[in-house]
């Protein structure tokens, strides 16, 4: 009866936590673990190199610089043989084409070349990935229960979040893998009741100074599975 015990035990422990079995709030601490086991993302300073594959076949290739402490980001994109340049650094912008912050009105349309869009790439691609982590930031607002949900074959334990309305107006949802607790999917809408957003797919994973990176997103519409582009992290260097 005792060898009974002990192998009931020894199965249970090493089986996947169901949804009624985690808070939100302990799935999030356990999917930080996995992708920032040394919680280094608040000082993380690094460049990455990202090429994205639009599904009409076209690329852009784009370099980013984050450095947290300094509050910091810097993205060179490589596009229509020219340069563009964002650089936000605390609360000053900086735009350049090509290397000059002198440019025309008509390639500042053609280009975005403006700070509110500055602003917004930063913010995208320090959200992007700095996720999981990045819900524990202020003005997130995390349903307390954790969803069970099959999506694409494979089951997950998946969370809603929200945002207060200076932060972010869409409803998220994240899936984890129920035994890693890794960051597979997360699904974004405008308005739920439409059907409206987009869906992510991430696969492999990037080691970026011992935080892992998705290294492949694959973004679809969620209205009729439509791909609208892939974003690659091909590859991850110090910024010194």
């Amino acid at each position: 009866m005792k060898n009974i015990f002990i192998v009931i035990f020894l199965i249970t422990g090493i089986l996947p936590h169901t949804a009624q079995e985690l808070t939100s709030e302990q799935l999030i601490d356990k999917t930080i673990a996995y992708h920032d086991p040394n919680q280094l993302w608040d000082v993380f300073e690094g460049k990455l190199f990202i090429t994205l594959q639009y599904a009409d076949g076209k690329e852009r290739h784009s370099i980013i610089e984050i450095d947290l402490p300094r509050e910091y980001f810097k993205i060179t994109n490589l596009q229509d043989d020219n340069v563009i340049e964002y650089i936000v650094n605390k609360e000053d912008c900086t735009l350049l084409l090509n290397g000059e912050t002198t440019f025309t009105e008509e390639d500042a349309k053609t280009y975005r070349l403006t700070c509110e869009q500055a602003l917004k790439t930063k913010n995208y691609y320090s959200y992007l990935y700095g996720l999981p982590m990045k819900l524990r930031d202020p003005g997130t607002i995390v349903s307390p229960e954790v969803q069970t949900k099959t999506f694409k074959g494979k089951e997950y334990l998946v969370i809603k979040v929200n945002y207060e309305e200076n932060v972010g107006k869409d409803t998220w949802y994240f899936y984890f893998d129920p035994t890693t607790y890794a960051m597979e999917v997360y699904q974004f809408y405008h308005d739920e009741s439409k059907n409206d957003g987009e869906y992510i797919l991430l696969n492999e994973i990037e080691n970026v100074a011992s935080i892992k990176m998705p290294k492949i997103r694959t973004w679809y519409t969620n209205a009729d599975d439509k791909l609208l582009g892939t974003d690659i992290l091909t590859k991850a260097a110090p910024l010194k």
